[in-house]
């Protein structure tokens, strides 16, 4: 058996992408759902408009999961920190990105924040740091079911290794200042 994890900033997929998993009838553990269940919120940073979790707490609180027969996927943009077998990142384009983190009500800061992340890999780069297998799936044009069928890939050690994805001409765009941008008149 092995624990899978499906990251990637908010906004990539992976919600969908578990759902399609849950669909074909495989296990999917949802970190947030978890941390809610088990009671592992830490306290809430208004600047950041997120709440704090002790890593540590929430590992040693997946262990119920270490012993099942297959593979146990588990969904949120925290689970490549997990003790685990695999590591998928979803990815998406920055503009697309923004797009969907505004339909969910976010502000532009935390807009900004989450695109600049993803151009800036923070997840890629934190996975692969960890020396677990990490694969990469660009989910801007892909359906549902075609991200899905790539972490399925990736859990058997046949996706598509890190690297591939880079955003860095977004970098002028989305790093400037909201006076470079003529957001706001001098």
């Amino acid at each position: 058996m092995t624990l899978v994890a499906i990251t990637g900033t908010p906004g990539t997929g992976k919600t969908s992408v578990a759902a399609e998993l849950r669909s074909r009838g495989l296990e999917v553990v949802d970190l947030g759902e978890h941390i809610r269940a088990h009671g592992l919120l830490g306290e809430y940073d208004e600047g950041r408009e997120t709440y704090e979790v002790d890593l540590d707490l929430l590992n040693s609180s997946l262990e119920e999961y270490r012993g099942r027969e297959g593979d146990v996927f588990m969904e949120g943009h925290l689970s490549h920190y997990m003790d685990c077998g695999t590591i998928v990142v979803l990815r998406c384009e920055p503009e697309v990105l923004a797009g969907r983190l505004r339909a969910r009500g976010y502000g532009e800061a935390k807009v900004r924040e989450n695109v600049q992340s993803e151009i800036l890999d923070v997840i890629l780069c934190e996975a692969v740091e960890t020396d677990i297998p990490v694969f990469e799936i660009d989910c801007t044009s892909l359906s549902v079911e075609e991200c899905a069928d790539g972490v399925l890939a990736a859990a058997e050690g046949k996706g598509i290794l890190p690297g591939g994805t880079d955003w860095s001409s977004e970098m002028d765009r989305w790093f400037s200042t909201d006076r470079e941008r003529g957001w706001i008149s001098r």
